[in-house]
């Protein structure tokens, strides 16, 4: 329960740090709570994902990048120069994550 609570916290964090910017640039209200809840699970996700040989930060580099091309597919028709944005966000958050997670 104790992993759980604290892979979920981690989600928090790294959320919150992902839609400062948004919230301060007065974007879509639906794209900022979508990106919150997408930390949020990743959290849970690289907190709790086994993937043989990778460990640690380059796992949830790799996690959060790879869940963050469903989201880059929809922004690509309306913004393409948030494409690069999103994913070094994606790779820098996802990388804490998993670097933490392991210290968990």
């Amino acid at each position: 329960m104790r992993s759980l609570l604290l892979s979920l916290a981690l989600g928090v964090i790294a959320g919150i740090i992902d839609i400062t910017p948004m919230i301060i640039q007065k974007l879509d209200k639906y794209a900022t709570a979508s990106a919150f809840v997408q930390w949020v699970i990743l959290g849970f996700i690289i907190t709790h994902i086994n993937i043989p040989g990778v460990d640690g930060w380059l796992k949830g580099t790799i996690v959060a990048v790879l869940m963050s091309l469903p989201i880059i597919i929809l922004v690509l028709k309306a913004d393409r120069k948030s494409v690069p944005i999103i994913l070094l966000i994606s790779a820098i958050l996802g990388g804490v994550v998993g670097f933490l997670s392991t210290k968990i």
